[in-house]
């Protein structure tokens, strides 16, 4: 079942976080009965996998200033249907960014978030289900700035709130600060 990996890293995340199971439920539904869950086709919503790419130090992250949504936000970007969102987070941070010499900081997903994709001109509004994982960079810092942002910037963590209100980017900040 191509479900399978995301459906236990799900499990994982859902004992680590017992405080988002409302969430982790939704997920858990939304990836069990959906086959075609990874793609974008799919109506209803689709899996999306996101990057909090970290500096060496730890102490910021690199977030775009995402042209279609005109917010502050993480790497990230729908899976086309690949089934490893954690894969997908690396390939998008890449081509958002440029960069390439990262590694994942942990294996397992570092937050999860469902938030819905208001309708465009040649798009229905649907949901998009994000899986987040961390990543650090572990050579240069330098970055490009893709077609798809109006720009990046390397945001000071413990300094989120003045650049954004979004709740899952404060929720990822606390929760990277205190890990």
């Amino acid at each position: 079942m191509h479900r399978k990996k995301l459906l236990d890293l799900l499990s994982t995340y859902h004992r680590e976080y017992p405080m988002e199971n409302a969430t982790t439920d939704q997920f858990i539904y939304f990836v069990s009965d959906h086959k075609d869950c990874f793609e974008r086709s799919f109506k209803k919503g689709h899996i999306t996998g996101s990057a909090w790419l970290v500096n060496k130090k730890g102490t910021h992250v690199l977030l775009t200033h995402h042209k279609k949504l005109n917010k502050w936000l993480q790497l990230g970007g729908h899976s086309d249907g690949n089934p490893d969102p954690q894969a997908v987070a690396f390939k998008e941070l890449c081509e958002e960014s440029g960069l390439r010499d990262v590694t994942p900081v942990w294996e397992q997903i570092f937050d999860l978030d469902i938030h819905l994709i208001p309708q465009r001109e040649n798009e229905e509004e649907h949901f998009h289900y994000d899986v987040r994982f961390a990543f650090r960079v572990l050579g240069s810092e330098e970055y490009e700035v893709s077609g798809e942002s109006h720009d990046l910037s390397w945001v000071k963590i413990s300094s989120m709130g003045s650049v954004t209100q979004e709740i899952s980017m404060l929720r990822m900040a606390r929760k990277w600060l205190n890990s």
